[in-house]
């Protein structure tokens, strides 16, 4: 059987077809996030992708770093899996990681389940 971060990567990819994803798995640069996303506002922006245990959140020194460095375009969604039924899903701003890793899921997110974070990163434009 998958890993959950496997898993959860699937159902990701699956659920938003409109945004392109380029997974990256970077030995060399600790803290890159885990996908590049591009949508149809031909925006690009990265998403670092956690399974949380229970309502905590854990991050790597490096991923803290690379967040609190790159805090614009740059997100972090948990999903906490469900025996019953598809992930629940929380989408953070990178710049939030310090709060995320200090509340966990009790901080308020920037989008809930599937559908909310699937519209906000279509919709991610540059600024006028």
């Amino acid at each position: 059987m998958a890993k959950p971060e496997t898993r959860f990567w699937h159902y990701w990819k699956k659920n938003t077809p409109n945004i392109s994803w380029t997974r990256i798995e970077n030995a060399t640069s600790f803290g890159t996030p885990d996908l590049l996303g591009y949508n149809k506002n031909q925006f690009f922006f990265t998403v670092e992708l956690k399974v949380a245990k229970r309502y905590s959140v854990t991050f790597s020194p490096h991923q803290i770093s690379f967040h609190v460095r790159h805090p614009k375009n740059s997100f972090i969604l948990v999903g906490l899996p469900s025996a019953h039924g598809p992930w629940c899903l929380k989408l953070y701003e990178g710049s939030r990681i310090l709060e995320l890793e200090a509340l966990g899921l009790k901080l308020e997110p920037l989008a809930s389940e599937l559908e909310a974070c699937r519209l906000k990163l279509e919709s991610l434009a540059l600024e006028a």
